[in-house]
C-alpha cells in the first residue's frame, strides 16, 4: 500500500529553515508567517527512524485540517491556508514537493509544555501508575488496569524534549510554573478540544484513548491551538468495538510501531533504525484506516 517514495527531508533553500522536528520542517515565509512541512518521518519513543512512512506527512495534514475545522468552535487555531495556489510565490516555488503536505500558519510565540489529555489509562501514564498510582503525580483510584477508562478526562502536561531526549510528565502545578499565566487557559482548552473531539470519534466507532496538543500565543497574548491536531501521531485512536479494560488494545496508531520496537528490544537511547518494508507498510495501513474511519472520506496520497 506504500504511496511512491517517503519524504524523510523537505528541501527549500530560498526559505529560512528554523527547525527540523521529529516530523515537521519549519521555514520562514516572512515576519508574521511560517510553513510547516509534513515530512513522512516517524519517531517511537523519541526517537526518529532511519526511514520514513511514504504519504504519512500527507495523511497527517488533511487530518489535522479535518479537525481544525471540526474544533474552530472550541478554540482559534494558527492556520492560514494549505493551498498551496494560495500561498506567497516564495514558496509555491516548491509546490511539487509540498502539495498536501504543508500548512501557512500564523507566526506563534510557543509555550513551552505539551498538553496531554487522558480518557484512559494506558503507556507512560499506566507505568507511571502501577509504580506509584499516580499519573503526572496526580493520586487516581485504586484497581485500575491497562486501558481503564477514566472517570474524567485527566490533564497530563509534559516537558518537550528535544529530538533524541525523552518528554517528562509534569503535574499540571509544575507545568504552570513554566507557562504562567496562561496555564488555566491551556488546560481549559485541552480538555475541551479532547472532549469535543472524543464525543466525535465516538460517533465514527473510535475511542481516542488520549491526546497531545500544542499551544501558542500570538502578539495580543492570545492562546491559540498550533501544530497538528489529533493525528496518529499525536494520539491514540481504539476501535470500539474491540474494547475491552486490562488488556493492550489494538489501534489505528503509531501503537504498532512500538510494539514492533518493543518486540525487538530497541534501544530507546540510541539512534533509529532501519524499518522493515513490512513494518512500514503496515504503519500506513493503521493511518490511512485511521482517516477513513474519522473522517469518512480517502486521504489523498
Amino acid at each position: 500500500m506504500s504511496a511512491a517514495v517517503a519524504v524523510v527531508t523537505s528541501s527549500c533553500p530560498t526559505l529560512k529553515l528554523l527547525a527540523r522536528g521529529k516530523v515537521r520542517d519549519v521555514y520562514e515565509v516572512d515576519a508574521d508567517h511560517l510553513l510547516f512541512v509534513a515530512s513522512d518521518r516517524i519517531s517511537a519513543f523519541d526517537v526518529v527512524m532511519a526511514n520514513g512512512i511514504p504519504g504519512k506527512g500527507k495523511i497527517l495534514t488533511q487530518l489535522s485540517l479535518f479537525w481544525f475545522d471540526l474544533l474552530k468552535n472550541v478554540s482559534e487555531n494558527h492556520l492560514v491556508t494549505a493551498d498551496v495556489a494560495k500561498m506567497p510565490a516564495s514558496v509555491q516555488a516548491y509546490r511539487d514537493q509540498l502539495d498536501g503536505r504543508t500548512m501557512l500558519v500564523r507566526r506563534l510565540k510557543i509555550l513551552p509544555v505539551e498538553a496531554i489529555v487522558r480518557g484512559y489509562l494506558t503507556g507512560s501514564g499506566l507505568k507511571e501508575y502501577l509504580k506509584s498510582q499516580t499519573v503526572s503525580n496526580i493520586p487516581l483510584p485504586a484497581g485500575l488496569v491497562e486501558s481503564s477508562k477514566l472517570s474524567e478526562p485527566l490533564y497530563t502536561p509534559s516537558t518537550k524534549a528535544e529530538i533524541g531526549a525523552h518528554d517528562q510528565n509534569i503535574h499540571p502545578d509544575q507545568a504552570a510554573k513554566i507557562i504562567g499565566a496562561h496555564a488555566e487557559t491551556v488546560k481549559t482548552l485541552a480538555l475541551k478540544l479532547y472532549s469535543t473531539a472524543r464525543d466525535y470519534a465516538a460517533t465514527r466507532g473510535i475511542i481516542i484513548a488520549d491526546t497531545k496538543f500544542e499551544f501558542g500565543t500570538n502578539a495580543a497574548g492570545k492562546v491559540i491551538l498550533a501544530d497538528e491536531a489529533l493525528t496518529p501521531d499525536s494520539s491514540r485512536f481504539w476501535p470500539a468495538k474491540d474494547y475491552k479494560a486490562g488488556v493492550v488494545q489494538n489501534s489505528f496508531d503509531k501503537q504498532y510501531l512500538r510494539d514492533y520496537l518493543e518486540k525487538i528490544a530497541f534501544d530507546k537511547n540510541g539512534k533509529g533504525i532501519e524499518l522493515p518494508k513490512d513494518v512500514v507498510d503496515n504503519t500506513l495501513t493503521k493511518y490511512v484506516e485511521a482517516f477513513r474511519l474519522l473522517t469518512g472520506k480517502e486521504p489523498t496520497l
